[in-house]
C-alpha cells in the first residue's frame, strides 16, 4: 500500500505491506483526508511520531468483525483505549494511559491506502454530509470541545466577553462554533475577510494590544508565544482554553495566572457524533476553508503546501470511490 510516513527526520511517500486487520477493528479506506497542524508539528519532531501520519478523514469501510459496517461512510474518533481501565469504561478513552491515537501515537495514521481503527469509535456520515464536510468532523469536534469545558464552568454565554487566536484552520471553526453560543466573538488574525463570518463575529488583527478585559480567550495560532498572549488579554478571574500544540519547550508565565486567578484549560479532542450532527444542520463555508487538494501520491507535496503561511485546509484524496 501506499502511504505518506514520517521516519524521524523526514516525511515521505512510501510503499508498505499492509498488517493483518485486528480483533475488533475496521479496515477503512479514505475517501478524503486533511493536513492540519498537529501533522506538521509530528513532521518537526513532535510527540517523537514515527510512523503513518494523518488522523481527519473521511473513509469507506471495507473490511469489519461486524459486517453491518462494511461499506458504510465513516469519521471516527482518533484515541484507541486498552477498553477496560477505568478511564475506558468512564467513556474517557482519550485520557487511557495505555492509549494510541491515530496518526498520532504509536498507531499509523489515515494517510495511507488503508488504515484501522476499532470499531467502537465509528461514526456513520449520513447522506446529507458530504464528503468535503465530513473531512472536517475531527477538527469540528475540537472546537465544540471548547464549548463542552466552558459550559460545565458555567460560563454566561449572554454576557461574557468572548475571543479566538488565531484566524488558522482551528482558529476560524473555534469561531464558528463559539458563535452558535456567544453574543459576540472577538477573532485575532492575520487574513481579514478571507472566510465568511457570522456577523457578531469580529475580526481583529493579531497585534492588536488594545483589546484586553476578554472573559474567554481560545489560543488556536500554533505559536509558542500565544500562551502569553493570551494572559495579555484575559480578565481576571477569566478563562484561557490552549488548543495550540508545538514542536520545542516552552516558557510559561505563571505570575499572571496566579495573580489574576485565570483558568488556563487544556483542550483536546472532542465527540465526533456531536460533530457530525453540527455538520448535519448547519453549513460550513468549505469553499473558502479548503485551499488545495493533492492525490496521495502527492503527500509530500500536500504536507509542503499545508506548511505555507497563510494557507488553510489542504486535503489529501484517498483510494475510495467519490
Amino acid at each position: 500500500m501506499v502511504a505518506l510516513a514520517f521516519d524521524g527526520r523526514t516525511a515521505r511517500v512510501i510503499e508498505r505491506a499492509a498488517t493483518a486487520r485486528r480483533h475488533g477493528e475496521a479496515r477503512l479506506r479514505p475517501r478524503l483526508c486533511g493536513i492540519c497542524n498537529t501533522d506538521l508539528e509530528l513532521a518537526r519532531g513532535y510527540m517523537g511520531f514515527r510512523g503513518v501520519l494523518g488522523h481527519e478523514f473521511v473513509a469507506d469501510v471495507i473490511e469489519a468483525d461486524d459486517a453491518r459496517w462494511i461499506g458504510q461512510r465513516v469519521v471516527g474518533g482518533i484515541n484507541c483505549g486498552c477498553g477496560t481501565c477505568s478511564r475506558c469504561r468512564a467513556g474517557q478513552e482519550r485520557h487511557c494511559a495505555q492509549r494510541t491515537v491515530l496518526g498520532i501515537l504509536g498507531r499509523d495514521g489515515a494517510l495511507a491506502s488503508t488504515f484501522d481503527l476499532p470499531e467502537r469509535n465509528l461514526v456513520a456520515v449520513p447522506d446529507t454530509v458530504s464528503d468535503e464536510a465530513a473531512v472536517f468532523a475531527e477538527p469540528l469536534a475540537a472546537a465544540l470541545r471548547v464549548v463542552e469545558q466552558l459550559d460545565s464552568l458555567h460560563v454566561d454565554w449572554s454576557t461574557a466577553r468572548v475571543a479566538v487566536q488565531g484566524d488558522g484552520k482551528l482558529g476560524l471553526l473555534c469561531a464558528l462554533v463559539l458563535a452558535d453560543h456567544a453574543r459576540g466573538v472577538g477573532l485575532f488574525g492575520r487574513h481579514p475577510g478571507r472566510v465568511p463570518l457570522p456577523s457578531h463575529v469580529t475580526e481583529l488583527p493579531a497585534s492588536d494590544a488594545s483589546e484586553r478585559g476578554f472573559d474567554v480567550i481560545v489560543e488556536a495560532t500554533g505559536k509558542p508565544e500565544g500562551l502569553e498572549q493570551a494572559l495579555s488579554r484575559v480578565a481576571p478571574l477569566g478563562s484561557v482554553v490552549l488548543k495550540t500544540t508545538c514542536a520545542g519547550k516552552q516558557e510559561l508565565p505563571l505570575a499572571p495566572i496566579v495573580v489574576d486567578e485565570v483558568r488556563v484549560i487544556g483542550s483536546r479532542c472532542g465527540d465526533l457524533a456531536a460533530a457530525v450532527a453540527w455538520l448535519e444542520r448547519a453549513r460550513l463555508p468549505i469553499r473558502e476553508l479548503v485551499s488545495s487538494r493533492f492525490a496521495l501520491a502527492e503527500g509530500e507535496h500536500a504536507l509542503a503546501q499545508a506548511a505555507r503561511s497563510g494557507v488553510l485546509k489542504v486535503l489529501v484524496e484517498g483510494g475510495a470511490t467519490p
